[in-house]
């Protein structure tokens, strides 16, 4: 989960011991609720997992050998000649080392390929003799590996301390997806409810880690989880009224093809709770912060007044981030926007189809999930923030004494 804004907790509030033991009871509860939900739902690994049919490894293989063709079969007129490889490549891997192995590689010119490139190559031992081996992809680890170095190098000496905590929820971010989440969804675990468990022990790692265990955390937190329930509510009702059933794209007829029959509406489902996690929390952790300063500047002010200050800076936040939103899924999706828009079809009907159907109800989704985390935050931040005491109130407390 991302740690989007970096928030100090260095404001002298303090929260009376009645509101912090009712903060922590109701976060405590949440978290016990998670944790026995990953219990009940933990894979069992007992599960043959492969897809049918796919036993293939994959070896790194150097080209040592480039000839460039024109590709056999019939073009299309008018079209531009494709052209495409002989490659002699040398395996690098496996127990084949260095064993030269031909292969021919369609539209050569895409895949952009030259003598000495490290390329990924499939092999099936079940294929006949010379025809073991397959060009997969490019070999791309060292520069991935380089950009994550890179990532959290400049994470942590911007962040320091605050920073080296954050990477630390993230990679128990990915760890929770790919422990528990991947494994559970695999054994035909009820998808929402595996989504739902991942994203609550994800929020509670991703909070506290990058921003301390404090009351401001505590209410970001809790406005996190109740925006998490608003997305899966809206999703639940929009995936089934839009008839979203997951066949549109080619990897859910892959899933098919495994052991488990898996409830392909509940992954688009999870794919939505997941995904908004990041904004969400992003969003809470904001708005929190933002009433903590404005009580600690601006003195004792109403619950109202902390809320309606609170909720100006949050429209300008939310207006950015949706933007950001729709900005990401048509970056990703901008292959499929191009094919639609050369086919010379209607947007609405464009639309209609269920892989742009998908998107857009995640978009919106997601989305709207986003702006309910505004006031749910807002209001909590506000009610725990005007019965915190500040020195310089001077003695000033709540109606009803520090433990109102």
């Amino acid at each position: 989960m991302g740690a989007g804004h970096s928030h100090g907790d260095g404001s002298p509030l303090t929260v009376p011991p009645l509101v912090s033991r009712w903060l922590a009871v109701v976060a405590g509860v949440l978290g016990l609720a998670a944790i026995v939900g990953m219990v009940v739902l933990w894979p069992s690994n007992d599960i043959e997992t492969s897809i049918a049919n796919v036993r293939s490894t994959f070896v790194d293989g150097r080209i040592e050998v480039v000839n460039e063709v024109p590709c056999p079969g019939q073009q299309v007129e008018g079209a531009p000649q494709l052209l495409c490889a002989e490659l002699d490549v040398e395996v690098l891997e496996g127990p084949d080392t260095g064993l030269r192995v031909p292969l021919d590689v369609y539209d050569a010119a895409s895949a952009d390929l030259s003598v000495g490139d490290v390329i990924v190559l499939e092999y099936d031992e079940s294929s006949p003799a010379g025809f073991q081996y397959r060009f997969s992809d490019r070999e791309r680890s060292a520069p991935l590996v380089w950009l994550v170095v890179l990532f959290a190098a400049v994470v942590v000496l911007l962040g320091r301390w605050r920073g080296l905590s954050a990477l630390v929820g993230l990679g128990i971010s990915i760890g929770v997806l790919l422990i528990f989440t991947v494994p559970a969804l695999i054994e035909g675990s009820d998808p929402l409810s595996v989504a739902l468990v991942s994203a609550t022990v994800i929020a509670f790692a991703g909070v506290y880690l990058a921003h301390g265990f404090n009351a401001m955390s505590t209410v970001a937190l809790l406005g996190t989880l109740g925006a998490l329930a608003v997305t899966a509510l809206l999703a639940l009702v929009f995936v089934g009224a839009a008839a979203i059933t997951g066949l549109a794209s080619e990897e859910a007829v892959y899933l098919q093809l495994g052991p488990v029959r898996l409830g392909l509406q509940g992954l688009v489902l999870a794919g939505i709770v997941i995904g908004a996690l990041g904004a969400i929390d992003d969003m809470t952790v904001t708005q929190a912060s933002a009433v903590w300063e404005l009580r600690s500047t601006g003195g004792r002010t109403s619950v109202v007044a902390l809320y309606r200050s609170g909720i100006r800076i949050g429209r300008d936040h939310v207006a950015s981030t949706v933007n950001t939103l729709v900005l990401a899924y048509a970056g990703a999706s901008m292959p499929l926007l191009l094919f639609f828009s050369l086919s010379n079809q209607s947007w609405l009907v464009v639309a209609n189809g269920e892989l742009v159907a998908t998107e857009i109800v995640r978009t919106l989704v997601g989305s709207i999930g986003l702006v309910a985390s505004v006031p749910l935050t807002t209001a909590l931040a506000a009610w725990v923030a005007h019965r915190a005491v500040d020195p310089a109130d001077d003695g000033v407390v709540p109606p009803g004494g520090a433990e109102a």
